[in-house]
């Protein structure tokens, strides 16, 4: 390993240590890997984590937020796996996770201890190091501190993944929908989450394409006087 590596590692290391300084038994998981900093926070310590690493390690860029459903899926055969009235399916589902264990499914670097997580990137545009943070969520009420009052641009991000995850942020200024419909139902990027497709036909299937519009009279208009007798 280069010197230049090594280099960068010891301030990678800095980084958790400084976060473990400010908040204590607040992290629960640190991993350097893949020339990263990964951190896992306690949810409580979501918000806190954010301004540790604005105010006291100079991160002054927001990448991303996202989130992140561990729930493993064995079967993409086409039967439905989600069952909204809470039936067969969303039982066996309970009884695979419970929201305090990791038992049955992986949770990437740093670990975890729930089927869903938050996750952040942040940078420093002046140290050119980066840290990635996490934080499990409560498999049954995933909640967390929002980060718009410390990164602005967490914002758009954190609406996304209310929207498509159901993961609730306290404290922000305004979770609405951006891409799905005021009436849609369900969290489309939730593992659980039935896709119609495969409800219909087995996974890939054939996609079956409806005819816009017009189409049909169209080709009616254009058919031959045999095509049209046939």
């Amino acid at each position: 390993m280069s010197s230049a590596a090594e280099t960068g590692d010891d301030l990678r290391e800095s980084l958790v240590d400084t976060l473990r300084q400010n908040l204590a038994d607040g992290v629960v998981g640190s991993e350097i890997a893949g020339g990263d900093a990964w951190v896992r926070v306690r949810a409580t310590a979501w918000r806190q984590a954010a301004e540790v690493c604005r105010n006291e390690l100079g991160m002054d860029y927001f990448c991303f937020l996202a989130g992140l459903d561990w729930l493993e899926n064995k079967d993409l055969s086409g039967e439905k796996v989600w069952d909204p009235d809470g039936g067969a399916a969303s039982a066996e589902i309970g009884a695979e996770v419970d929201g305090t264990t990791a038992d049955g499914f992986a949770t990437g670097v740093a670990g975890g201890g729930s089927r869903f997580q938050v996750l952040a990137r942040l940078y420093s545009t002046t140290a050119k190091l980066g840290i990635t943070l996490k934080a499990d969520l409560d498999a049954a009420e995933p909640r967390i501190d929002s980060w718009v009052g410390v990164y602005r641009g967490a914002d758009w991000h954190e609406r996304e993944a209310w929207e498509m995850y159901g993961f609730q942020f306290d404290g922000h200024p305004g979770l609405r929908h951006m891409y799905l419909p005021g009436e849609f139902e369900g969290h489309p990027m939730r593992k659980d989450f039935p896709l119609l497709a495969r409800e219909v036909k087995p996974w890939p299937g054939l996609v079956d394409v409806e005819a816009m519009p017009g189409e049909h009279e169209a080709a009616a208009e254009d058919a031959t006087p045999q095509e049209a007798e046939a």
